[in-house]
């Protein structure tokens, strides 16, 4: 049986999202996003399912832990986000007073709870809020989180979709220490890879020609920091296509000729859901 690791408490969208993945895994929570990537690093066997990015709110922030433990990408997956108001089986909206939950969740719930008076408290994560109302018992208190929360701490969902936008997604990548690389075939690819460049003046603009000259997408490339200095930047870029592709092939030796370190941290399958939003 294979084993996934996630960041949060049990009911955690990241839960959700690996029991999407796969429903038949060992999936064990994590505190913190770094010891999800350390299981993986020491694990072969194992996989982390873990939020890159989110529609509204960006990215999640762990750009530098990617650099640092350069587990391979497996795959890519979507996940819807639902926002939910969580109370005891006893309670009705109008009891609400305190709602809890992480600051995003609140952030991207603000019309109802403010059309609803209730005051705001953050904490750390959504389902670790509903786990804690659960151990209360307090009828005036809710938590935002999601349907599975609700389900795992035996609460009543006295309110569907609560979010201020409908649609809003979290994009969470598989990761792991293996190196799986799927055949070349005509199926979407995603070839992601991190690189730094040699310190040069223009060193990123003549090192991105290739792409333009060989035509291959790119549909992310951000830069970040190399933890504790402000002069010197890692890239994180994902383009369209198989790294076996001839036109991806000599896009990436043209960039590797302006590198100092260039890493390929996976091939995978594009989510259908890329062509929906597209």
């Amino acid at each position: 049986m294979s084993k996934i690791y996630f960041q949060g408490t049990f009911g955690a969208y990241s839960h959700l999202a690996a029991l999407s993945i796969d429903p038949k895994a060992e999936i064990f929570p994590c505190k913190t996003f770094d010891e999800c990537f350390l299981k993986a690093s020491n694990e072969e066997d194992s996989k982390i399912v873990i939020p890159e990015s989110n529609r509204i709110t960006g990215n999640i922030g762990i750009e530098y832990l990617i650099f640092k433990y350069r587990l391979n990408i497996y795959s890519e997956y979507y996940q819807k986000i639902e926002h939910n108001l969580l109370g005891q089986q006893n309670a009705e909206i109008s009891d609400i007073k305190n709602v809890y939950s992480h600051a995003q969740a609140l952030s991207q719930c603000s019309k109802f709870i403010k059309e609803h008076n209730m005051n705001e408290q953050v904490r750390a994560d959504t389902a670790g809020s509903a786990k804690m109302i659960s151990e209360n018992n307090k009828i005036y208190e809710a938590a935002i989180a999601s349907s599975l929360s609700a389900k795992t701490y035996g609460l009543k969902i006295l309110k569907n979709n609560i979010e201020n936008e409908q649609g809003n997604l979290t994009r969470f990548l598989v990761m792991g220490k293996k190196l799986i690389q799927p055949e070349f075939s005509k199926k979407k690819f995603i070839t992601s890879f991190l690189f730094k460049l040699k310190s040069k003046p223009a060193a990123l603009y003549q090192s991105l020609g290739g792409f333009a000259i060989n035509g291959v997408n790119l549909t992310k490339l951000q830069s970040y920091p190399e933890k504790n200095t402000f002069d010197s930047f890692f890239f994180l870029c994902d383009l369209d296509g198989h790294i076996e592709e001839k036109k991806v092939q000599k896009s990436l030796e043209e960039l590797g000729l302006h590198c100092e370190d260039f890493h390929v941290l996976g091939v995978f399958e594009a989510d259908p859901i890329r062509e929906k939003k597209s």
